[in-house]
């Protein structure tokens, strides 16, 4: 099977779970829990937004037509605060004091800002010290939305602003998609509980750990299956379970080693295989396949390499089973403070710190022991990249980021 990069192997896991055409499940949440989940229903304005021609600033609402000249002079008739309204109108040579959000009252056409104007020396006026124009300083009725108006669609993924629009769309509860349940196997007969004394040869399930919380980043439920030893009925039997979720992510087993039992194991299941190895380091004998209408990713598993290889292919997956358009990878564009070279012809994703000393983004690689050294990428905020295609890169040079989710 060809050794894919892994923009076509991403692009392949996209592809391969929008062929599944899988409906997600939906389910009513309340507001306050909705943020990161993706919307089932459209959200539409009960009314004009703003329901009244909305001020902007803190000042005075006047006549544009009488302040056409610097210095003119109003005789304030009143005060309009937020949440209250004007009774009468402004009429020729009269103003408003008015605060920010509080209905333009009629006749007004302008808000001049209370630090453009100065007390009239009556003390019942105002002189305006800049000229105005109609539409100045305030939102007109309507102008974000009419009521009816399409506010939210289906499927967008809900963030504070959502919140913020279906609250003032008077909805207290919403219609999402489920979230897409996702089975987590280690695998490996030296890998023991967290809590567990692991022996002098063992280790603990950070992969385990670390899936649950990258599941829970993408918008999925993780659902956790411990450990399989590296034996063909253990493994089978983990995998069984795990493939009655909605995606099956295994760590470990993927690779050329005689106790790497995983794609025999597939294979046995069914699975058709999309492809088993990517041109990255580290993460290069990744596999992902479809068994029994469910995506299986097989990473590998030393911990850098699954964190990373999880960001890359299995989490467009977790947007695509959720209900979601898969997002596009967030890479960024920063300024390498010391020079990269790399020798293997594979892309490169190293430990990397991202910083802003001078307001321009700047990036540099952390010494590290390779993909066992999870404790390196705890004190880096990204991966710099480092293409296949430039292995060599000079201080001062613009190179992709990819952030780490949830820290950077």
């Amino acid at each position: 099977m060809q050794c894919l990069s892994y923009q076509e192997a991403r692009k392949k896991v996209i592809e391969a779970c929008r062929e599944l055409r899988y409906a997600p499940p939906i389910e009513t949440v309340d507001l306050n829990d909705a943020v990161g989940r993706v919307l089932a229903q459209e959200i539409g304005a009960d009314r004009d937004y703003p329901p009244f021609d909305r001020a902007a600033r803190d000042g005075f609402a006047v006549r544009s037509a009488d302040c056409q000249q610097i210095g003119a002079t109003l005789r304030v008739i009143g005060e309009v605060a937020a949440g209250a309204g004007f009774l009468d109108s402004v009429s020729t040579g009269e103003c408003v004091r008015i605060m920010t959000g509080a209905a333009v009252p009629v006749g007004a056409d302008a808000v001049v800002m209370v630090e453009q104007t100065r007390a009239g020396s009556d003390g019942d006026s105002v002189v305006i010290e800049r000229s105005a124009t109609a539409g100045m300083n305030f939102a007109p009725r309507g102008s974000e939305a009419r009521k009816g108006d399409v506010l939210l669609k289906a499927p967008a993924r809900v963030g504070v602003a959502e919140v913020a629009v279906a609250a003032q769309a008077g909805r207290s509860k919403l219609r999402v998609y489920r979230k897409p349940r996702v089975a987590i196997l280690s695998t490996g007969s030296e890998i023991v509980d967290v809590d567990a004394c692991p022996g002098e040869f063992e280790i603990r399930n950070s992969n385990g750990a670390s899936l649950a919380v990258q599941v829970r980043f993408a918008g999925g439920e993780p659902v956790a299956l411990g450990s399989a030893a590296d034996e063909m009925d253990a493994l089978r039997h983990g995998i069984e379970r795990g493939l009655q979720e909605d995606i099956l992510v295994i760590s470990g087993g993927v690779s050329a080693g005689k106790y790497d039992l995983v794609e025999p194991v597939l294979r046995d299941l069914g699975a058709k295989f999309v492809f088993d190895s990517v041109e990255i380091r580290p993460g290069q004998p990744t596999v992902f396949a479809i068994c029994q209408g469910k995506p299986v990713f097989g990473l590998p598993g030393n911990p850098v390499s699954t964190l990373v290889t999880f960001e890359l292919f299995a989490a467009p997956a977790v947007d695509i089973l959720g209900g979601a358009e898969p997002r596009s990878l967030p890479l960024l564009k920063a300024k390498l403070a010391t020079g990269v070279e790399q020798h293997a012809a594979l892309t490169h994703f190293l430990p990397a710190r991202l910083e802003w000393p001078k307001g321009e983004a700047t990036v540099a690689a952390l010494p590290w022991q390779g993909s066992g050294d999870i404790a390196t990428v705890a004190q880096a905020n990204c991966f710099l990249v480092v293409e296949r295609t430039k292995l060599k890169l000079a201080a001062g040079e613009w190179a992709d980021v990819l952030p780490r989710r949830g820290i950077l």
